[in-house]
């Protein structure tokens, strides 16, 4: 493994590029166990270019990296780590277990004792993004707790969160693995501040691996739900940092979720390349950025219970293969890696940014997702997955018209993702689909996807500004 443009296959694929783009040879993909399918009948990607395509995941070997992270070897060179977001849903880690158990006791506790009302999660990045995407994904099931999320610095997002809550009935949940970053410990604060007298040991439980920082803050300890340097922020949901999933809607629920993304970790590990989704999605979208020259993608999920889910795959993707250097040391010169991720829910982008994806310059490949079945009205539903295909027809077949401003040109590539419905269990497939999409792509492109030191020059500029 190493550059991937010095593969047999990578200058093969440039090849089929030259000769042209046939019609899409692999329609749908699915797994009688699984409850999402993939269509890939408007991807525009020949039966050789998918020879290619496998072929070049093969050179790059993705078995070998795929088993090397289902076993917890260090493959986050750069920091020395394992990787093992795997290993939170598996059931297989004592350790991973015995803080299910204890998040399973302290949310039937809570529920049971009915003290609170509301729950306030505050957490950034990764320790955000991910339980406040599920939570809303979720918010057709009936909550046990209501809950809320702060993120920003920005004072206007605490403050207008706890307009109208009642400190005696609210419960904080802090979430930061050093329990020093510095957005959401000056919201912490601000929350202990709000509290006043009351008792912090029972209003605030702490996300966290530093014990000794959230005993100084004033959290009892009792009530720290530990993780682990080998879970990444992006891929922690699945981790303690998931607790206002349990908390809203139970802890069978977010048991619901881990299955799931278990049963898309298995097919992972057990199918053929051919049949195997998260690696068919991930060539798909090689195939888009380095041969078609793609430098986004747009995901648009009709569904409006998905409609964070842009901004949820916006760090798991563009956190983890934003990288210019390889895993070599080598800064990358001959090729591109991860694309720009945006979107929204359908049918509101269509709206908005459609007509620049219709009609403008660029060629912009498209990730729709939907959901079958809905528990909402079915005449809506019906409309909604109506425009999901038309959408989809328009992009690739366009339409011919005399009048140039009314002229489709077509040939935009675009796949769709099917769930069955707006279970907790599709949504762990989900969530695990993209996580293994991600990390292939990086393991082709010879990156490391698990460390994110782009994000850190910020933060150092910005306390030295502080500090002046």
């Amino acid at each position: 493994m190493g550059n991937p443009t010095r593969t047999n296959a990578w200058g093969d694929l440039k090849q089929t590029v030259e000769d042209g783009v046939k019609q899409s040879s692999i329609r749908i993909v699915g797994d009688d166990t699984l409850g999402i399918s993939i269509d890939f009948s408007k991807s525009m990607i020949s039966a050789d270019a998918w020879s290619g395509l496998i072929d070049l995941a093969q050179s790059q070997d993705v078995e070998m990296w795929r088993d090397k992270m289902v076993v917890m070897e260090p493959i986050n060179i750069t920091e020395n780590r394992s990787v093992g977001h795997m290993q939170l849903r598996s059931g297989a880690c004592e350790d991973v277990q015995n803080v299910l158990n204890q998040m399973k006791v302290f949310v039937e506790k809570t529920h049971d004792d009915n003290l609170f009302t509301d729950v306030v999660h505050i957490g950034i990045g990764g320790s955000d993004l991910g339980p406040r995407f599920i939570c809303d994904a979720l918010k057709h099931l009936p909550k046990k707790l209501n809950v809320y999320f702060v993120s920003n610095v920005d004072a206007a997002d605490i403050e207008e969160t706890l307009k109208g809550l009642n400190p005696d009935t609210t419960l904080f949940v802090i979430a930061s693995k050093t329990f020093t970053t510095q957005e959401t410990m000056m919201n912490a604060v601000f929350a202990k501040k709000w509290l006043g007298e009351r008792n912090i040991e029972r209003h605030m439980i702490a996300l966290s691996t530093n014990a000794d920082a959230v005993s100084e803050f004033g959290i009892d300890t009792n009530n720290m739900f530990p993780f682990w340097d080998w879970v990444g922020g992006r891929f922690s949901v699945w981790s303690a940092i998931g607790m206002p999933i349990a908390l809203t809607y139970g802890f069978d629920v977010f048991q619901e979720f881990l299955n799931g993304a278990c049963a898309m970790d298995d097919h992972f590990v057990s199918q053929r390349f051919e049949n195997n989704l998260p690696i068919l999605l991930a060539l798909n979208g090689v195939w888009n950025r380095n041969f078609m020259d793609r430098s986004a993608v747009s995901v648009l999920p009709y569904a409006q219970n998905l409609s964070l889910l842009p901004n949820f795959l916006q760090q798991v993707d563009m956190e983890s293969n934003g990288k210019s250097v390889d895993r070599d040391g080598a800064f990358i010169t001959n090729y591109k890696t991860g694309p720009m991720v945006f979107g929204q829910a359908g049918t509101n982008g269509q709206h908005a940014f459609h007509q620049w994806l219709h009609q403008g310059t660029d060629i912009i490949p498209v990730e729709f997702v939907t959901v079958e079945k809905s528990l909402y009205n079915t005449e809506h539903h019906h409309v909604l997955n109506a425009h999901a295909q038309a959408q989809s027809d328009a992009f690739l077949d366009g339409e011919i018209n005399q009048d140039k401003h009314r002229n489709y040109a077509g040939g935009r590539p675009s796949i769709t993702i099917s769930m069955d419905d707006m279970s907790p269990l599709c949504l762990g497939q989900l969530v695990a689909l993209y996580e293994h999409k991600v990390f292939i792509q990086g393991i082709i492109w010879n990156i490391n996807s698990f460390d994110q030191f782009g994000v850190e020059l910020g933060k150092k500029l910005a306390k030295q500004i502080l500090a002046r």
